[in-house]
């Protein structure tokens, strides 16, 4: 029997109706699951189906979304996007995204879990197979830690006393009451929990008589979740990454042929994590359409819907500004309880292709950290790439010092620009130093970077440090940043704070980071950070590049290397140092002793 169908394709109507609690999302007829046969796992697609919250209702739904939310509540966001960080080019998103919530999640084998979440995604919706039967069982014996779900209140007496369970039939067995069979008539939603329902890290609250815990109370805590329940929350917190999150991916990272605003398609790959997610949700999402059916007679976008009527969202209208949230992937007014997490996953996969899109970029993904030395002047970059370096970077005290001026006053933009433009008719690969961007104004900063780029530079450090010895409130220098990415987005912007310098806290230093990569930053600078495990701690919480300087009293290289940096810069060490090897040579000349160390011939920096 045809039903009507309603398309609903404006913004502002698809919004007024995700919000409307009439409307219900699209749900397949879920059988119950048989019970399990005597000696046999009663793991199954069937069964899975009949467990999970995305094909429940009402109070059963709210209970179930619970257990999800308190898996999702074990998460830290920042280390989650940072552990998505190593996705290799070559591997599908689907698999790697799972394995990589897996394994957050403390689940054993997270690679054997992608597998079997692959074989069980391709049925999910409805239809039998045998493999992926086998893969829930198989599913429920992975994701349950030994201790967590089986314990000694589960064994099964037997012929010679207690036996240890059969781990997926234990945990699989019959449906228990309160189930997922859908009931005419009940209402399905994947909106707002309940209120009387909270999802927290050590599970969700009872409520109305709704009992999301079975077993007997262990001696040494509280009773155990619903084990039925809780192993199936799992696996379907898992399909869901794989099927939305690894399709968010897929798309995001599709290379774009043609750039409208530039008809450049490298500068599509350079544009900031946020704003490629954002466009992409709002373009390309890995849902276009959004079914939902009235669950009662109700009204959307000025039209009568009789109750079993189907609405079908476009979610791909664009709202008024860009700024507007993009309808697709849980967003708001019914926010799907994992979309952080997913969002936290895709702009960590993504930033591995994000930040290696220009030679420079690529340097700093490397084996070996990317050791920069500083330049002063085109003779001291010739004779540092002369010497095997691949990149070089300008000091602002050099910079500063060579042209009688003061570093850090914020009035050497024309020598640094000059010798940018010097640098730039040659082969050398460089960056440069320019301060807090010589002005307060983002869009002057971003013309300044601009003109910088179009000499050669292939990036630039750009710091919160001010004049008076002060920070940048951590918005503007954020605009700043953003800014820069938006004028010139195959730039490498090097955000660099100066809170340890200043001798401010460590969760002052990891606010102003988290601000500076959300603004588009490709790399991470903390001068004056020399304590190992600070070091580890930073380069394992943010997915960017972590820049460190170099400290003759410092950890070395090879340590820094371990500790997760993937650039080390100099700073002024050469230009003081030679500043230093001058003097002493001078001096050793009036004393009548000879001058020691390597001195390079006339003809050789004329070669430069």
């Amino acid at each position: 029997m045809n039903r009507t169908v309603h398309e609903i394709p404006r913004y502002e109507d698809a919004r007024a109706a995700l919000a409307n609690p009439d409307l219900v999302p699209e749900m397949p007829e879920v059988p119950e699951a048989p019970p399990a046969a005597e000696g046999k796992e009663g793991a199954s697609m069937a069964w899975l189906r009949a467990a999970v919250p995305r094909f429940s209702s009402g109070e059963t739904h709210a209970r179930r979304r619970a257990l999800v939310e308190a898996e999702l509540a074990r998460l830290d966001v920042a280390r989650l996007r940072k552990a998505a960080t190593r996705w290799p080019e070559a591997q599908d998103a689907a698999p790697y995204v799972v394995s990589t919530l897996a394994e957050a999640l403390g689940y054993r084998d997270p690679h054997a879990v992608a597998e079997a979440v692959g074989t069980v995604s391709r049925v999910y919706f409805g239809g039998e197979d045998p493999e992926a039967d086998a893969a829930v069982a198989h599913l429920v014996e992975l994701l349950s830690p030994p201790g967590e779900l089986v314990d000694e209140s589960l064994r099964q007496p037997g012929p010679d006393g207690p036996r240890e369970p059969d781990g997926a039939r234990q945990l699989c067995g019959p449906r228990q009451a309160g189930g997922a069979r859908r009931s005419d008539g009940a209402r399905q939603t994947d909106g707002p929990r309940q209120p009387d329902v909270v999802g927290r890290p050590d599970g969700p609250r009872e409520s109305d008589g709704a009992q999301p815990w079975d077993g007997p109370r262990r001696p040494d805590g509280p009773r155990h979740p619903n084990r039925t329940e809780l192993a199936a929350a799992r696996i379907c917190l898992l399909v869901q990454a794989r099927d939305a999150t690894a399709a968010l991916v897929r798309h995001a990272a599709a290379p774009a042929d043609i750039t409208p605003a530039t008809g450049d398609a490298a500068s599509a790959d350079a544009r900031p994590i946020e704003q490629l997610l954002h466009e992409t949700l709002r373009n390309d999402p890995p849902v276009r359409v959004l079914r939902r059916v009235a669950a009662r007679d109700t009204r959307v976008a000025g039209r009568d819907v009789a109750a079993g009527e189907l609405v079908l969202l476009d979610a791909t209208a664009a709202g008024p500004t860009d700024a507007d949230e993009p309808l697709a992937f849980g967003a708001p007014p019914r926010v799907c309880p994992g979309r952080e997490h997913a969002m936290a996953l895709a702009a960590g996969a993504l930033a591995h292709r994000q930040t290696s899109v220009t030679p420079f970029a690529r340097l700093h993904r490397k084996d070996a950290p990317l050791l920069l030395p500083n330049a002063w002047d085109c003779a001291s970059a010739a004779a540092l790439a002369k010497a095997g370096f691949e990149a070089v970077g300008t000091t602002s005290l050099g910079v500063a010092a060579a042209a009688g001026l003061p570093d850090g006053a914020g009035v050497t933009a024309d020598a640094t620009l000059d010798l940018a433009r010097r640098l730039g008719r040659t082969p050398l690969l460089f960056t440069v130093d320019m301060e807090g961007g010589f002005s307060e104004d983002p869009e002057e900063v971003a013309d300044l970077a601009r003109q910088l780029s179009a000499a050669g530079a292939a990036g630039i450090n750009l710091e919160d440090g001010r004049v008076d010895g002060s920070l940048s409130l951590i918005d503007q220098h954020a605009a700043k940043i953003a800014a820069v990415k938006a004028a010139v987005p195959e730039l490498f912007v090097n955000a660099r704070t100066d809170t340890y310098w200043l001798g401010r806290d460590r969760a002052a230093t990891e606010e102003r980071l988290s601000a500076y990569q959300q603004a588009g930053a490709d790399g991470l600078f903390v001068p004056g950070l020399a304590e190992p495990d600070r070091i580890r701690d930073i380069a394992t919480r943010f997915e960017l590049p972590l820049n460190i300087l170099y400290s003759p009293t410092g950890p070395t290289l090879d340590e820094l290397a371990a500790l997760g940096v993937r650039r080390v810069s100099l700073g002024s060490l050469l230009y003081r140092r030679a500043l230093g090897e001058a003097v002493a040579t001078a001096r050793a000349v009036r004393e009548g002793r000879r001058p020691t160390g390597d001195t390079l011939s006339y003809g050789e920096v004329q070669d430069l």
